[in-house]
């Protein structure tokens, strides 16, 4: 079972990012403070569970967290910062939106830049080491997948409701047939003959 949090004296809240590995569509990082007696047997790294169990635990998550937020940052600003400090700026937008703010901060993975004077520490795995990293982990990859899911319906030729902007056969058929769309990251490698990509503008 997870451990609840790295210091169990302070208000302490996790947080994590989805779609940093992603074509298209925005990366999406969530922030979540728990109650001190919170467990559930269930809760693990999201990229463990399937969408049906992320789905139940989101709500339970949403309805017991002290606080919660998850906020997108968009194509053009990935492209403009670059995906890690789109990712990092996600974090902070999500943790200034706490109702209630930590006086400590636990990050999965190993980068982070300084929210304030707010102490924080990364960890490595730490979606299936701590229970409010996982909580986080749960609800990015579920409002990213629910955007994707809207923005499919634009686009249905690209599947994203399946396979979410990742970079798929499927999906870089598409790009390839059809161009990019609004929704896809310009900086990123969208093809392996990038240069000769038509960047369409739908």
């Amino acid at each position: 079972m997870l451990k609840l949090k790295i210091n169990h004296h302070l208000v302490e809240c996790g947080t994590d990012e989805a779609g940093r590995g992603c074509l298209a569509g925005p990366v999406t990082a969530a922030a979540v403070i728990l109650p001190d007696n919170f467990s559930h047997p269930f809760l693990n790294d999201s990229k463990q569970l399937s969408e049906v169990k992320r789905l139940e635990l989101k709500q339970i998550i949403e309805k017991e967290a002290l606080c919660y937020a998850y906020t997108h940052v968009m194509m053009r600003e990935i492209d403009e910062i670059n995906i890690l400090n789109a990712s990092i700026l996600a974090m902070h937008r999500s943790i200034e939106k706490l109702t209630q703010q930590p006086e400590f901060i636990a990050i999965d993975g190993n980068r982070f830049k300084p929210y304030g004077k707010t102490p924080f520490e990364c960890v490595i795995k730490g979606d299936g080491k701590f229970l409010h990293i996982a909580a986080a982990s749960i609800l990015a990859k579920t409002e990213r997948d629910a955007f994707m899911a809207r923005i499919h319906e634009k686009h249905p030729e690209y599947n994203w409701r399946k396979n979410k902007g990742y970079p798929t056969k499927e999906h870089r058929a598409a790009i390839r047939e059809l161009g990019a769309t609004p929704y896809h990251r310009k900086s990123f490698k969208l093809l392996p003959e990038q240069l000769k990509l038509n960047l369409k503008i739908k």
